[in-house]
């Protein structure tokens, strides 16, 4: 064809360029943006174009309404309160709209907030319990009070509990037992907000494949009521997760772990199973963790490994996709994701969510001297082309500066996480005496990158690059992000920190209440 007879794209009409421009993502409109005049001209004039950029920019994605929810409101507006919310975050005032006090009866270590309900359950004493209710719940938000016994929690008689979650975003709660003096471990999926089956599930009780010991078979080291602290329930979207670690009695130098997945909504079989061995069990103290990172993919923390899976076929074994090198050696290890609703919220009037595949997740170490959290990027385990042609595990160096940042901490709680933000709740002594008087202020730190560009004079942007002594190793990291500090100080030491879409829940343990914080 002759150079000259060939269409010329910006001889196109300026809403074939919106038009085409909208298939590509954030980064590269803003680089034809930023490249071209015309091309600039046509995405300041462009709502939909601007929307994509900040949904992008902001790390979230869209949510595709239901007919009849909120379709009607223009993109001119969605863009709009997007930028509000993203403003009001930087202008967040820690005073508490409402202060539930926890009873003491229900206070325990299992206890987080969703989808603006308390969700407490204790099934390591003898008179094990679930509960759940609301605060303040926003409408059409449905409210959820109820309070279970450890003998409502199974479907079977003798029956022994072994952990127990909920999910308020999918009206879900699943109980993990095993019958005494049986074998094999059970999971029933019942409603929140009924005595019934879970509507979507796939049948009440999920069976746990034959090839993997109950607590009843094998001779382990622990078979006390301390035992149950060895199985765990995770869930995330459409995935259940039971995991299971123990020593042998004749092999204490030994831990043997299990980890089994369904896809609760498919099947209640699974052949999706991981196992493995740890040894010098002695010095096992959370060595070994894992969470879920989105729909398909599976994050296993072990020692200095991190070790990327994919669980998108459920029908076999998690496929090892890659593994990455932490900078260290360390004694103990936690993976905190931050908690995003993967069934969208469409009844919900949600317009967009946190997308699985850029939020944060953090790696709690602690050395001889100190105790860090690691804020990574989840990003990194999903560009697994950059490391094409490494034929063993990936080094640090290559991976984790850019993609992390470390922080120093006294204490392991007074932190949270949700989406692409983090809250550390900072000690400052203020009195010396025999009782130091301490008060603390919440920080916010964002890594969103347009927070990073566009913070507007609000919070200090850190780009610097920070370095600790992990052990007698120096670990750069340098992930930019900008901090907000509060002005409101407590003298109420806070533990756990949660992020519910726009409220900040802050635990204060001396009054076992929660403080709620709207954004």
């Amino acid at each position: 064809m002759n150079q000259n007879m060939k269409p010329q794209f910006l001889s196109l009409a300026g809403d074939l360029h919106a038009y085409i421009l909208t298939f590509l993502s954030y980064r590269d409109i803003l680089r034809c943006a930023s490249v071209c005049t015309g091309l600039r001209q046509t995405y300041l004039s462009s709502s939909e174009l601007q929307y994509i950029v900040e949904l992008g920019g902001q790390q979230l994605l869209p949510v595709n309404l239901q007919p009849g929810v909120d379709d009607h409101v223009p993109i001119s507006e969605r863009l709009q309160l997007l930028r509000d919310k993203a403003h009001a975050w930087f202008k967040f005032n820690t005073r508490p709209v409402q202060t539930v006090i926890v009873p003491k009866i229900f206070y325990s270590d299992k206890a987080f907030v969703s989808n603006g309900h308390v969700c407490l359950c204790d099934t390591e004493s003898l008179s094990g319990f679930a509960k759940i209710f609301p605060i303040a719940p926003e409408p059409p938000q449905q409210a959820i009070d109820r309070e279970w016994s450890s003998e409502s929690l199974s479907s079977l008689p003798n029956t022994q509990n072994i952990d127990v979650l909920m999910d308020p975003e999918q009206n879900l709660i699943a109980a993990a037992y095993d019958i005494i003096g049986g074998s094999g471990v059970y999971i029933d999926l019942l409603a929140l907000d009924g005595d019934g089956v879970h509507p979507q599930a796939a049948g009440r009780t999920l069976i746990m494949s034959p090839g993997l010991p109950g607590r009843q078979n094998m001779d382990f080291e622990a078979l006390d009521s301390d035992s149950d602290k060895n199985w765990r329930l995770e869930s995330l979207g459409r995935h259940i997760a039971l995991w299971r670690h123990e020593s042998p009695r004749d092999e204490p130098e030994r831990l043997l772990w299990w980890l089994q997945i369904w896809d609760w909504q498919y099947s209640t079989m699974s052949n999706c199973v991981l196992s493995g061995t740890v040894f010098d069990a002695e010095q096992f103290d959370g060595l070994i963790d894992f969470c879920f990172l989105g729909s398909n993919r599976l994050l296993i923390v072990m020692n200095d490994n991190l070790k990327v899976y994919s669980i998108e076929d459920m029908s076999q074994a998690p496929e090892l996709l890659a593994c990455f090198l932490f900078p260290a050696q360390v004694q103990f290890i936690r993976c905190f994701p931050s908690k995003i609703n993967l069934n969208l919220a469409r009844t919900q009037r949600t317009m967009w969510t946190s997308d699985p595949a850029h939020r944060l997740l953090s790696l709690l170490t602690y050395s001889s001297e100190a105790l860090f959290h690691f804020v990574i990027s989840a990003s990194i385990f999903f560009q697994l082309d950059l490391f094409e042609g490494m034929t063993t595990a990936v080094p640090w160096k290559h991976w984790g500066p850019l993609n992390s940042r470390v922080f120093q901490d006294n204490e392991m709680f007074g932190f949270g996480l949700g989406g692409s933000r983090v809250f550390k709740a900072i000690p400052s002594i203020i009195e010396r005496s025999y009782s130091d008087l301490v008060e603390y202020r919440l920080h916010m730190m964002d890594f969103s990158p347009l927070a990073v560009k566009h913070q507007q004079g609000l919070g200090q942007v850190v780009r610097e690059p920070s370095t600790i002594d992990l052990e007698g190793e120096l670990v750069t990291t340098s992930l930019p992000y900008v901090e907000v500090v509060s002005d409101t100080k407590s003298s109420h030491e806070p533990t756990p920190i949660w992020v519910d879409k726009d409220r900040i829940y802050v635990l204060q343990s001396d009054t076992a209440s929660l403080e709620v914080i709207k954004v």
